[in-house]
């Protein structure tokens, strides 16, 4: 099937509140260009390098989302065009972003990103961290916090995934001031986006399975 028919059929399910990133890591230009031409705009890398590469040559009315971990040396090279940073988890890291984007001239919005899977090596803060971090970007003037964004554990047990972006929801819905809930990806969006997610992040559902 081809990519343009599987944003389709993505699409179609979406009520007009869920953001879909296209999540192209390890896929070639050509394929980010079908699925650019089919109409979506928004597009998530893991790797800094890679993302870099694609920007370059892709058409500049892409939003760029880096959803990987993000190491704080590689910030500066996606500061002059990355749109959102998803995975922000550390105090140190926010200060990384906010000097990068004030070196810019241009505001990077983030999501801070929350442990909520029984797996150690998922990446996040822990909820209880949560109030000390965004104490600590009070004062950042390039940086806009956009939300949370939490993955579930790698499970079939539906009810362990349900139950993990319920907790994310109910953090979530302690600030009126956030905008995004970002959970969700090819494997579990329908139930993220039941549990209350509206930006769902998804890669082999549309370019196919990947290959490293």
């Amino acid at each position: 099937m081809k990519i343009k028919e599987n944003l389709s059929l993505i699409k179609d399910k979406l009520n007009k509140n869920v953001i879909l990133v296209a999540v192209s890591k390890t896929k070639p230009v050509k394929d980010l260009l079908e699925a650019y031409n089919a109409g979506q705009r928004i597009f998530g890398e893991n790797k800094i390098q890679e993302m870099v590469s694609k920007w370059e040559v892709m058409p500049k009315d892409v939003k760029w989302h880096m959803i990987g971990h993000v190491q704080r040396n590689k910030v500066k090279y996606m500061a002059p065009f990355v749109d959102y940073i998803h995975a922000v988890d550390s105090i140190r890291l926010l200060g990384e972003i906010q000097k990068q984007a004030e070196k810019n001239n241009r505001q990077i919005k983030c999501l801070i990103q929350i442990r909520i899977a029984k797996e150690e090596t998922k990446f996040g803060i822990l909820p209880h961290e949560l109030e000390l971090v965004l104490e600590s970007s009070k004062s950042y003037n390039n940086i806009l916090i956009e939300g949370l964004m939490g993955m579930a554990s790698f499970t079939k047990d539906k009810n362990q995934i349900r139950s993990e972006f319920k907790l994310l929801k109910s953090i979530y819905d302690k600030y009126q001031s956030f905008k995004i809930l970002s959970m969700g990806m090819s494997g579990d969006y329908s139930i993220a986006i039941e549990e209350g997610s509206n930006m769902i992040r998804v890669g082999s559902k549309i370019f196919g399975e990947r290959f490293y």
